[in-house]
């Protein structure tokens, strides 16, 4: 048996600031600063951080695509436009469930999805 397990994600951020501002707005995320250029994440549902970068996660590019869940996906996708996500691909069916895709203020990707 493997005990090897993914247990930490770390992100790239153009602005440290805006992109902790918008993840606690729209999910309620915390956040742990170590130093001006990394922030752990707390509350997310996996360990993870980001790191102050130029560069972004697009599935466009070949960034593998964090998705997050939600039991009222409906609310989340007012909850990521209300806290200035940008919604790149609108609520659609997939087997499984719904989603949508989104960026953050930092130009990152992601997705939610529900049942």
């Amino acid at each position: 048996m493997n005990s090897t397990k993914i247990n930490y994600i770390e992100l790239p951020a153009r602005s440290l600031e805006a992109t902790k501002r918008f993840f606690q707005q729209a999910f309620g995320w915390e956040f742990v600063d170590y130093g001006p250029e990394y922030a752990a994440i707390q509350n997310a549902g996996i360990d993870g951080g980001f790191y102050q970068s130029d560069l972004v996660a697009q599935t466009s590019s070949g960034s593998a695509l964090v998705v997050l869940y939600s039991k009222n996906l409906e609310q989340s996708l007012k909850s990521v436009e209300d806290a200035g996500g940008k919604i790149i691909k609108p609520i659609f069916d997939f087997p499984g469930g719904r989603r949508f895709q989104f960026t953050c203020p930092s130009g990152n990707e992601y997705a939610v999805w529900s049942e």
